[in-house]
Formats: structure tokens, sequence, C-alpha cells
């Protein structure tokens, strides 16, 4: 029969421990930081891409129009019915201009985003800007 083996004492001054917390301590603040900017940026090209995607829809709506009084009309009201479906988009934040030349239609969208909580969750990260300005462009007529 073998004979049990006797279990090593711990010592209370254990060269190694605390090691995993001291760790964690030093890596923390840098994966928390890494996980913010992620949430940030990440939140912040979403709305990019939203707000894109809203002016090219405006742009698309507008070429129905005959004259450019009834595609800017178009275009606004595509706005209008598009942006509350879209999450994160406050309407009261959003502002559109449609300008138009001899064979191009522009839509040019633009999101506010100074109170937006993404801009209160950047803290010491590089802040993307509070101003989102996108466009989409058209050609109207001269095929």
């Amino acid at each position: 029969m073998p004979t049990p083996r006797p279990q090593r004492a711990l010592h209370r001054h254990d060269p190694r421990a605390g090691v995993a917390a001291v760790e964690f301590a030093l890596v923390a603040p840098f994966l928390i930081l890494l996980f913010l900017a992620v949430a940030v940026y990440g939140g912040w090209y979403w709305l990019a891409h939203s707000v894109q995607a809203l002016a090219a829809e405006a742009a698309r709506a507008a070429v129905a129009g005959l004259d450019p009084l009834e595609r800017e009309t178009l275009a606004r009201a595509e706005i209008a019915a598009q942006a509350p479906g879209m999450t994160g988009l406050a309407a009261e934040r959003l502002s559109a201009d449609v300008d138009e030349t001899a064979e191009r239609l522009t839509v040019t969208v633009r999101l506010d985003l100074t109170e937006h909580p993404l801009t209160a969750l950047a803290g010491p990260l590089p802040r993307p800007p509070e101003i989102l300005v996108r466009s989409a462009v058209v050609r109207v007529g001269g095929y």
C-alpha cells in the first residue's frame, strides 16, 4: 500500500501570491480603455453609416421629381419618413440641404452629436467629430 504524500504547507510568504492581482491592476486600465474605444468609435461609425444611408435614400427619392422644388420636397419627405426608424438618429438633430445643378442633385445630411451619449462616453479618448456630414449625389437628366 502506497504511503500518502505529505501535503506541502502553503507558506505565508509565498513569492507568487498576488502576482495575478498585480498583473491585472497593470493591464486593466488599458483593457477598459480599449473596450471604451470600441464602443465609442463603433457607435460613431454606425451613426455615420446610418446618415449616409439616409442621404442616399433621400437622393434616390428626389430623382422622381419633375422640377427642382418637387425634388427637394421629395428628398426632405424621405428624410422625415426614414429618420425615426433608424436607431440613434434624433429627427430634431438632423438637417438636410438639397443642391441641384444642371446635371447633379446633391443631398447633404448633417447630424448634430454634441449632446449624444457617445460624446459623453468618449471620456479621455480623442473625440470623433460632433457634426456628422454625409452626402449623396445622383444624376438628373443629361443621360
